[in-house]
């Protein structure tokens, strides 16, 4: 994904994302229950107000990441 993608509020709902490139994407709001997030890199993403409950980060990159309001 490119850093000015735009994923806002989209359903990602126990979503595979495991190794995924995911720097700088806009994920406000997006739901990330039980997703595999595992080894993605996420530095500078915006995951304001997320849902990451259940989610799988281990190894996850997310230096610089904005995680205000994500639970």
């Amino acid at each position: 994904m490119t850093p000015d993608q735009d994923l806002a509020g989209a359903d990602l709902n126990r979503a595979d994302l495991s190794g995924a490139n995911l720097i700088g994407v806009n994920l406000f709001g997006v739901n990330l229950f039980g997703a595999n997030l595992s080894d993605a890199d996420l530095r500078g993403a915006k995951l304001l107000g997320a849902n990451l409950s259940s989610a799988d980060l281990l190894g996850a990159n997310l230096r610089r990441a904005n995680l205000l309001g994500a639970n």
